[in-house]
């Protein structure tokens, strides 16, 4: 069974705001700045509760993150929130120039990231968003799994000196991590211990491999389960203890597989300890319009395909 219960469904973007809120209260040099998104980030309360350090810049994401960087050299810590697709593709050369490579303390925080965006359709699901800015040189890039994480994970970035990149989602989903976890940047959770096959996932998919491997054991599979909460810096460790031990990894992600996690893990693996992978993640296609259960049905991101290619990566090991 399940060893995480499900307190609830709650939306990951409500985990943003509510750490906001957090740091709102607690550090002074916290400033937020929004692309005409308030509501949508869950940005009201920063809002209402510190009107002089919130900024609505409307729809001008380039200058967002000029001002942002900007901020930084007064000591600020200055959050930026729009949608993920606008957070990196839109104002790619603005975080290279102006945030990455002036190494600017500047936390990109981006919602309605990946195919669970739903309805909204291909325009604004944006699957590249972790494969643009793992390559930036010092960026961070972490994508939690629920609300609990994501608010924990939204407070420590505060802490850390350097630009980040935080991604979560719009679509209600299970929260099972416990709500005062200690967040730690760079290091992954084993959720479930296993012998047989490691399935190593990130964000949304979280959850589903969790109930992937409750699957699995029916099938006298045991599956140890991790969560790569922060894809870079990537723990290595965690990924090669549990590979040694199993010796077939499932990574799954609500990505392209093309630069995202999968990418980073594979590259742990050949250069480390080679064996049998498999991916869960979009196949180097756009989405589409559609409920977010509907799409991660058809694109194979759910618990069902997660178990698919355990089942076929445990057939390649020698």
């Amino acid at each position: 069974m399940n060893p995480y219960n499900n307190q609830g469904n709650q939306d990951t973007r409500s985990g943003f705001g509510a750490g906001l809120s957090v740091l709102g209260a607690e550090n002074p040099n916290v400033v937020a700045l929004c692309a005409d998104l308030t509501g949508s980030l869950k940005m009201d309360a920063f809002k209402a509760d510190h009107p002089e350090r919130f900024f609505q810049v409307g729809i001008a994401e380039a200058n967002m993150m000029g001002i942002a960087a900007g901020l930084t050299i007064g000591g600020k810590i200055p959050f930026t929130g729009t949608f993920a697709n606008f957070s990196t593709g839109r104002v790619y050369d603005q975080i290279r120039q102006s945030i990455a490579y002036s190494r600017k303390n500047v936390k990109i925080c981006a919602s309605h990231a990946g195919i669970t965006l739903g309805e909204d359709g291909a325009t604004h699901q944006i699957l590249e968003d972790i494969g643009l800015m793992k390559m930036l040189p010092g960026m961070t890039v972490i994508n939690p799994c629920d609300f609990n994480q994501t608010k924990a994970a939204t407070i420590a970035i505060a802490a850390h000196e350097g630009p980040v990149y935080l991604r979560f989602g719009r679509p209600k989903v299970p929260n099972f991590t416990p709500e005062n976890q200690a967040f730690e940047i760079g290091k992954g959770n084993c959720l479930r211990e296993g012998k047989d096959v490691t399935l190593i996932a990130t964000g949304h998919l979280v959850w589903e491999a969790l109930e992937a491997a409750v699957s699995l054991e029916t099938q006298g599979v045991s599956a140890e389960v991790i969560n790569i909460h922060t894809i870079k810096p990537l723990d290595k460790e965690i990924i090669l203890e549990s590979a040694a031990k199993t010796g077939a990894v499932v990574t799954a992600e609500e990505h392209n597989y093309l630069g995202g996690l999968g990418e980073s893990v594979a590259r742990v693996l050949t250069t480390n300890h080679p064996c049998p992978q498999a991916f869960v993640a979009t196949n180097d296609t756009f989405g589409e319009s559609g409920t977010p259960a509907q799409l991660m049905k058809k694109y194979q991101l759910d618990r069902e395909a997660i178990t698919a290619k355990a089942l076929e990566v445990i057939q390649r090991k020698s």
